[in-house]
């Protein structure tokens, strides 16, 4: 299995399309403004039956919902529609159940396809419905926001929150289409496009110093709605993701690459009962910054790499540390600790984290000593200048 662009019909001007290359269940990423209304004439090849039942949240459905339909429409393609709540806490067995019994009220056949329509909230849960209902129904990705269309619509993790943690209920469940317009992040607030930021910066700290280096230099473009800025930021994540997925689909190698900051960042939503206060992009960040602090302590990472992550994300408007993030609450590092023993990647008791030696050089170290994971915990909570993260405790305005 390999990654490649698309090899059917060139995308129109401005648009860009990705292939995912999993042998028969390879899919397309097509990326560019206004691709929602090529999204019926997109979906007709890989549908099983001219019908689809769009599952949409409060927020996206009146910005999107009718233009989609239209979209579909004028493809031939009949379709309802299911609108939840927006929000994190919809991410749940109480609206997984309610959608299933929606799904099944409305008829919903295993031809049937399903059709995302939001963020990453209404992905994951729907991707997951898809996985569950009918033993397996197809389902397309059509995601609104930075954060989705960068990570959680490519890549088939699908799944729950539960009071335990973060996506610990769920299934792998690959899309048949990613349909990915960056002209509805116009209508996001700043803080949401901040919060996908997070995601985009991550590919860069992973092994990809130079588009670190690209974003220092146009990530304020990127959030400002430069169009081309965006498109080229969502096309280098999607692609950077699409690759690390064919490589490792299920996540038992290189793809937990790709979690760098979401064990702190996890933990912060569980213990802030994942609510909006903490955004997950926002936690995110947070937890990358802890992650390099980490590696710092450990004596694996240049103090200078930390403190040039950190200057990024604080430029931005991202919080940096516990006690930004936490906004007035008290964080307990050992109740954060605790929530990270309940991780995914948690192996016989031991605490795996993603670690780095400099921006672009993650790594994974599945035996990291608690103790140091509660100091740089405790130094963030409470803004302390001691210790590793005194080298980033000053950041000066602008991009640098």
């Amino acid at each position: 299995m390999s990654f490649s662009p698309s090899s059917g019909v060139a995308p129109p001007a401005e648009e860009e399309c990705l292939t995912v290359e999993l042998g028969p269940r390879r899919y397309d990423i097509h990326i560019g403004a206004n691709v929602l209304d090529r999204a019926g004439a997109l979906m007709v090849p890989v549908l099983r039956q001219p019908r689809v039942i769009v599952v949409s949240d409060s927020h996206v459905a009146p910005l999107y919902l009718n233009r989609l339909h239209t979209a579909l429409a004028a493809a031939g393609i009949s379709a309802e529609a299911i609108v939840l709540p927006a929000g994190e806490q919809t991410k749940s067995f109480p609206f997984l159940e309610q959608l299933v019994e929606r799904l099944l009220t409305a008829r919903c056949e295993r031809r049937t396809t399903l059709v995302a329509l939001g963020g990453g909230v209404i992905g994951d849960l729907t991707g997951f419905a898809a996985a569950i209902v009918l033993r397996g129904v197809d389902f397309v990705q059509i995601p609104t926001t930075l954060l989705s269309q960068v990570d959680s619509a490519v890549g088939g993790k699908t799944g729950i929150d539960t009071a335990h943690g973060k996506n610990l209920v769920g299934a792998f469940h690959q899309p048949r289409l990613v349909v990915a317009d960056t002209a509805t992040l116009e209508t996001l607030p700043l803080r949401e496009i901040r919060a996908g930021y997070a995601e985009v910066v991550k590919y860069g700290c992973i092994d990809d110093p130079a588009f670190f280096t690209w974003l220092e230099e146009n990530g304020a473009r990127v959030l400002a709605g430069d169009g081309a800025a965006r498109r080229h930021a969502v096309r280098t994540s999607c692609a950077a993701k699409a690759r690390v997925v064919v490589a490792d689909e299920r996540e038992d190698g290189p793809r937990a690459m790709l979690n760098l900051g979401h064990t702190f960042g996890h933990a912060l939503e569980a213990e802030t009962g994942f609510c909006s206060d903490v955004l997950h992009g926002e936690a995110v960040a947070v937890g990358m910054v802890l992650a390099f602090a980490l590696s710092v302590r450990l004596g694996v990472c240049p103090p200078e790499e930390s403190v040039r992550l950190r200057r990024h994300l604080a430029a931005t408007g991202l919080p940096v540390t516990l006690r930004e993030a936490a906004a007035g609450r008290v964080l307990s590092p050992d109740r954060l600790l605790e929530h990270m023993t309940r991780d995914k990647k948690v192996q016989e008791g031991h605490l795996t984290f993603v670690l780095a030696r400099g921006i672009g050089q993650a790594f994974l170290d599945r035996a990291v000593a608690a103790d140091a994971v509660r100091a740089v915990l405790a130094e963030s909570a409470t803004g302390s200048r001691g210790g590793h993260m005194s080298t980033s405790s000053s950041v000066p305005g602008g991009w640098g």
